[in-house]
C-alpha cells in the first residue's frame, strides 16, 4: 500500500469523527470538527501531491481519492441541511452533479475516453472546502446565518456551472451510438 493511499484512507477514517464532532455537543466542539474537517482537506492535497510527484498513482487511489471527498463533503453538508445551516434542495443539487458527472465519465470510459478534470470543477471543489471551513469557523458558531446562506448558493452556483460545464464540452459522449461499439 503507498503512502499517497494510506493518505487517503486516512481522509475516509475522519470522515465519521467529524460527523461525532459536529453532532456532539461540549464547549468547542464545532472547532474540533473544524479541526477535523481542514486536517481531511489538507490531505485531500498531499495525497494527491505525493502519489503524482513520487509516482505512487494506482487504481485504488484513483478510485477512492474522489470517493474520499465527496463522502467527506456530503456528510458535513448533510448534518449542515440536519441542523437548519443548509436547504436540503442544495445538498440534493451538489449530490446529483456528482453521480451526473461520475456517470458521464463512466460512460465516456466505457467509449475509450478519460475526461479529465476541469478547472471549473476544482473551483467548485476548493470553493465548497473553503465554504464548509467558512461555515464551521464563523458561520455556525456566531450564528452568522447571512454568511451560511452566502456559502452554499457559492457551493450550488459553483457546482452546477461546474456540472453543465463537463456536459456541455462532452455532450458528444452522451451522442454516442450505443450500436457501434
Amino acid at each position: 500500500m503507498t503512502t499517497a493511499n494510506k493518505i487517503t484512507i486516512f481522509r475516509v477514517v475522519l470522515v465519521p469523527v467529524l460527523v461525532l464532532f459536529m453532532y456532539l455537543d461540549f464547549p468547542g466542539h464545532i472547532y474540533w470538527a473544524l479541526a477535523m474537517f481542514i486536517l481531511a482537506s489538507l490531505s485531500d492535497f498531499a495525497d494527491g501531491y505525493i502519489a503524482r510527484h513520487y509516482n505512487q498513482v494506482t487504481d485504488f487511489g484513483k478510485f477512492l481519492d474522489p470517493l474520499a471527498d465527496k463522502v467527506l463533503v456530503i456528510a458535513a453538508m448533510c448534518v449542515f441541511v440536519e441542523q437548519g445551516y443548509m436547504p436540503g434542495w442544495a445538498l440534493l443539487i451538489v449530490v446529483t452533479r456528482e453521480l451526473a458527472v461520475t456517470g458521464l465519465r463512466l460512460i465516456a470510459v466505457d467509449n475509450g475516453r478519460v475526461i479529465a478534470a476541469a478547472w471549473s470543477g476544482k473551483i467548485k471543489t476548493a470553493s465548497t472546502m473553503v465554504g464548509i471551513i467558512l461555515m464551521l469557523a464563523i458561520g455556525i458558531p456566531f450564528q452568522i446565518h447571512w454568511l451560511n446562506t452566502l456559502v452554499w448558493i457559492v457551493i450550488v452556483l459553483t457546482t452546477v456551472y461546474s456540472g453543465a460545464e463537463y456536459f456541455y464540452k462532452n455532450k458528444d459522449v452522451l451522442s454516442v451510438d450505443a450500436t457501434n461499439k
